[in-house]
């Protein structure tokens, strides 16, 4: 068994994120799955479909969702899930989260969600240079 991964985002980030980290290392090794979010999107039905890919994506070793903008619609419905059983939520979604999150397949739940905060935080860097003008 394996964690099953949840992203939640403002349409179509997530897809375009997981299409580059598959490309990018060649294989997805954990169950994911994208429920995109449109802007004009009605967040009960989006919630009830979010539960409903978590019970499809878990396989008994629970599932991480991660989701983009804190404090957003996509980030609200994420944080609905995360009061039930095995499921952890990480918002702030960037590349770099995701690639770490598909890098580390055998970690447990807490800490794949550990590791994802950790490439998330790493993959903001401030270029040496960028500050002349």
């Amino acid at each position: 068994m394996t964690i099953g991964v949840l992203l939640v985002s403002h349409a179509p980030l997530g897809q375009a994120m997981l299409d580059i980290s598959i490309k990018t290392i060649s294989v997805c090794p954990l169950a994911t799955a994208v429920l995109d979010v449109p802007l004009n999107a009605d967040p009960d039905r989006l919630a009830a479909r979010a539960q409903e890919m978590i019970t499809e994506l878990d396989s008994g070793d629970g599932v991480l969702v991660l989701s983009d903008l804190c404090g957003a619609t996509p980030s609200n419905i994420a944080c609905r899930l995360s009061h039930q059983g095995q499921v952890m939520v990480v918002c702030g979604l960037n590349l770099s989260m995701l690639m770490r999150v598909l890098n580390y397949p055998k970690l447990q739940l807490v800490d794949l969600a550990e590791r994802a905060v950790q490439g998330g935080r790493q993959g903001v860097i401030l270029m040496p240079g960028s500050h002349e003008g």
